[in-house]
């Protein structure tokens, strides 16, 4: 009888000295360096972002939050490198819309679930795509656009990388306004630009961080916004809505996550500097120089937002047929 019972309880003393270990690791957490992966090269503008969250999160922790640039197959070597390591809160991705929602969508062999392989902890920032066209096209507002389109279909087309935002932006732009332009497929947005600011190709889709200064010399001419309000840099900039298409909405986004199964309280901690980091004077006027605005939130809201926008890029890709080899 008695070692009937001791079997009986041993399970739970064995949940019982977990619960325990586990508990006191999260009110000790962080008591080293905590290794941050972003999936892209050094010095663009989501490293640039992910560097900025860094320094503000080793100020509230009093520990090195160090950057692991881990590039390659269009981010998802660095995310997957990210979902197979131990959840203990010592190893997180900065993940982007690229990352968590596109990628997987346009390779379904990523090795990793945007929704099952990582646990949210917040939202970081957001940025709306703008249509930008270089001096080869006459519109100078997306309805003469539109109508230039409607009365030449065909002969508009638009530079982008395969498969990324910019590229997608489009395919949803000419979807919702029935529009025919052509994607010119390019190798970076680099030249993509370099192409429309030469006026051989006609339109580009991005967020406002590489093209305010085009804009603000008059190389490039801002068209429209595809975000739910204007952006302070780009303020004569209208919205979609406010141009007559309140449904049409595209936006890129970053935020942090943790590797499926890390503890709640340390996400809660994480989440709680992150959400004061966003507060931040210093981090907010950053943000505002990319074009950015910042998220928060709760770790529940942002599991939401990213199955959400999954399910949106997901459908994006399988209407426009769009494919990377």
């Amino acid at each position: 009888m008695f070692t009937r019972r001791c079997l009986l309880l041993a399970p739970l003393a064995l949940a019982f000295a977990v619960g325990t270990m586990v508990r006191s690791a999260a009110q000790t957490y962080p008591n080293h360096p905590i290794k941050m992966i972003v999936p892209y090269p050094a010095g663009g503008p989501i490293d640039t972002m992910a560097r900025l969250l860094g320094q503000q999160l080793s100020l509230r922790f009093a520990q090195q939050v160090v950057i692991d640039n881990h590039p390659g197959a269009g981010s998802m070597l660095g995310t997957k490198a990210a979902a197979g390591a131990e959840p203990d809160g010592y190893t997180l991705l900065f993940g982007s819309s690229t990352s968590l929602a596109i990628a997987p969508a346009l390779s379904p062999n990523a090795g990793y679930d945007p929704v099952k392989s990582f646990t949210p902890v917040a939202g970081i920032s957001s940025s709306p795509m703008h249509l930008a066209v270089g001096p080869s096209v006459p519109a100078k507002t997306v309805a003469e656009l539109l109508a230039y389109a409607r009365a030449n279909p065909g002969k508009l087309n638009f530079a982008a990388p395969t498969g990324g935002p910019p590229h997608l932006a489009g395919e949803i732009f000419k979807r919702a306004t029935n529009i025919d332009i052509t994607p010119i497929h390019y190798r970076s947005m680099n030249q993509a630009i370099i192409d429309v600011l030469a006026g051989q190709m006609d339109i580009v889709f991005d967020s406002p961080a590489p093209l305010a200064s085009l804009l603000r010399d008059g190389k490039l001419r801002a068209l429209v916004s595809l975000g739910s309000k204007r952006m302070p840099e780009l303020a004569d900039v209208p919205t979609m809505a406010e141009s007559g298409l309140p449904d049409l909405r595209v936006v890129t986004w970053n935020g942090l996550v943790a590797p499926a199964g890390t503890p709640d309280a340390i996400v809660a901690r994480l989440n709680a500097a992150i959400n004061d980091a966003l507060k931040s004077p210093d981090i907010r006027a950053s943000l505002s120089k990319f074009g950015s605005e910042p998220l928060g939130g709760t770790p529940q809201e942002f599991a939401g937002f990213v199955a959400s926008e999954s399910k949106k890029w997901s459908e994006i890709i399988r209407l426009s047929g769009v494919k990377v080899d």
